[in-house]
């Protein structure tokens, strides 16, 4: 049981840290992760690519050449 929480709050941290990274509401995220864990993982990628997409644009078309 201490380890679910030890897991939980180190996740906490972890996507607190992350959601200031890329401007997103760190309170959400972390309330987020200390109630679920890890398994936050794929819907802040989600949420990430999103808050990208909307600040860049989804019709822009960038080809590195």
């Amino acid at each position: 049981m201490l380890f679910l929480i030890l897991i939980s709050v180190l996740s906490a941290s972890f996507f607190y840290v992350e959601s200031v990274k890329w401007g997103m509401n760190p309170k959400y995220w972390a309330m987020v992760a200390l109630m679920i864990g890890p398994f936050v993982l794929p819907l802040f990628g989600i949420a990430r690519h999103i808050h990208w997409r909307r600040a860049v644009g989804f019709n822009n078309l960038r080809i590195d050449a």
